[in-house]
């Protein structure tokens, strides 16, 4: 990620991960951080997360803050999934709908205030390599469109009014395929990180690949495979995305 942050820096390669050698353990160190933090997430979990209309709304709003963060009200719907939930943090305001999928695994997942994250949504940390600087953390009052999936690996900035059409995909990690006498799965991954700063819309079905910065104001088309960064008020589009139309100057003409 080219752009300067607040966040830790990004090493650019990771081995494989070590992974427990029992499958139960295995399983578990993929839900939560312990064992105890397991059974506490998935009791409170399965006992609300299926409550439908607004009595599970407020239910899910007042005991679900056992589990995770909440900083004032935040809307829940039923059937939200939750993994390492201890990592999440919902700000005044948001809204997780229905078949929303967190797995917020260290550096977590944090959502600011009046954002929505529509339905069948995945935000997907899955830092299970120690990468210091994993995490996804969405500013205020964004949109993150239905089936959106944000990979979080590299880390995932994203701005204050930002929107992302369905299918979107902002994906902060890429596997080593250098070596041809090794399996892919056994080189490691790049993870550098995404930024998109504010007021930028995403296109449905629009691929954002690891290492890019979206500039302010920015549009990317339906259908774009972003591989460059991109300046800020600026149109653009195709495989690999180019840019189309400066959009300050297309206003001030």
């Amino acid at each position: 990620m080219k752009s300067s942050q607040s966040h830790p820096e990004i090493p650019v390669y990771f081995s494989k991960a070590i992974r427990p050698r029992s499958t139960v353990l295995l399983y578990i160190y993929r839900q939560a951080d312990n064992l105890w933090r397991y059974i506490w997430e998935q009791a409170v979990i399965n006992l609300l997360g299926w409550v439908p209309t607004l009595l599970g709304i407020a239910l899910r709003g007042l005991f679900y803050r056992l589990i995770l963060t909440m900083h004032g009200w935040a809307a829940i719907e039923s059937g939200v999934r939750l993994r390492f939930a201890k990592h999440i943090t919902l700000e005044h305001s948001s809204y997780l709908d229905q078949g929303v999928y967190l797995h917020a695994t260290p550096g977590g997942i944090s959502i600011g205030s009046g954002t929505i994250v529509m339905h069948g949504a995945v935000l997907h940390v899955y830092n299970f390599r120690e990468i210091p600087s994993s995490g996804i953390w969405i500013g205020n009052n964004s949109l993150i469109g239905e089936y959106t999936v944000i990979r979080g690996q590299g880390g995932v900035v994203i701005g204050d009014r930002v929107y992302t059409s369905p299918f979107t995909q902002i994906l902060a990690v890429n596997h080593v395929f250098e070596d041809p006498a090794q399996p892919f799965v056994d080189q490691g991954i790049t993870a550098e990180g995404i930024r998109i700063d504010d007021d930028v819309w995403i296109g449905a079905g629009a691929i954002i690949t690891d290492g890019i910065h979206v500039g302010q104001g920015a549009v990317i088309a339906a259908g774009a495979v972003v591989t460059e960064d991109v300046p800020a008020h600026t149109l653009v589009g195709g495989v690999p995305a180019k840019v189309l139309r400066n959009l300050k100057r297309h206003q001030a003409s």
